[in-house]
């Protein structure tokens, strides 16, 4: 016998699915990733009308038998994020944090935290979306990308070597020793400016709203640093993250 799940969601992905219907990838607090099947929902007078799209954040009640899919029942708007469609910087970013959070947190295991990561990258993206303080940054899809793999426990090694733990003359990073290596280690790893290292410790550090700045060069040091832990220790290679 199936049973009704209650939920906030955040929809990372909708597909068309047959004549009207769609399939969903949500992103729950409590049941982590899942997927969804909402009948009906491209019908012009489909009662969910035009809530089920990426990136909305939902109050969603899915059923729950014993298909692999759930189905959706009922959902309510919390954010709809409507200025992200209005700027392709801003949508952009959206899509891009949504793809990081369906890579590496692909299983039903709860992350509360890593859901309240994405509605605020969200809710900030939707905010400044052509403002003057846009958020569809370099530096803000970097330090998102960040505390994501803080949350994965993912996050590379900054204060000492990763190789032997010389806490000086910190050079260089390597993706495969997972953080910055010393001058006797770096054979293994590429240049690491100390911008790059500065803007990394502080975008964990920091709130996601008050992302550090960093230079072009520091960016693309720190973007590459990610993806070779990423690469290296969760076998995930992300969409790159491009400059706003």
């Amino acid at each position: 016998m199936g049973v009704s799940l209650k939920t906030e969601a955040v929809v990372l992905r909708s597909m068309r699915f047959g004549e009207a219907d769609r399939i969903l990838h949500l992103y729950t607090p409590h049941r982590g990733r899942c997927s969804a099947i909402a009948k009906g929902v491209r019908r012009a007078r489909s009662r969910f009308g035009g809530r089920l799209e990426p990136y909305f954040r939902l109050h969603v009640v899915l059923y729950e038998g014993r298909s692999d899919l759930m189905t959706v029942t009922s959902a309510q708007t919390i954010a709809g994020h409507p200025r992200l469609r209005e700027h392709a910087s801003a949508l952009d970013s959206a899509a891009r944090a949504c793809d990081a959070v369906s890579r590496l947190f692909t299983t039903p295991e709860p992350h509360p935290g890593v859901f309240a990561l994405l509605c605020n990258e969200l809710s900030l993206l939707d905010g400044g979306a052509g403002g003057e303080r846009s958020h569809a940054t370099h530096a803000n899809q970097l330090a998102f990308r960040m505390k994501l793999m803080l949350a994965a426990g993912l996050a590379p090694q900054l204060a000492a070597c990763a190789s032997c733990g010389e806490a000086d003359h910190l050079s260089s990073f390597s993706g495969a020793a997972g953080g910055v290596v010393c001058n006797t280690c770096e054979g293994s790893g590429f240049a690491l400016g100390e911008e790059a290292h500065r803007f990394m410790t502080g975008a964990l550090g920091s709130p996601l709203a008050d992302a550090p700045r960093a230079g072009d060069l520091a960016l693309r040091q720190a973007d590459r640093a990610i993806a070779e832990t990423l690469e290296h220790h969760a076998h995930v290679r992300l969409r790159p993250a491009l400059p706003g």
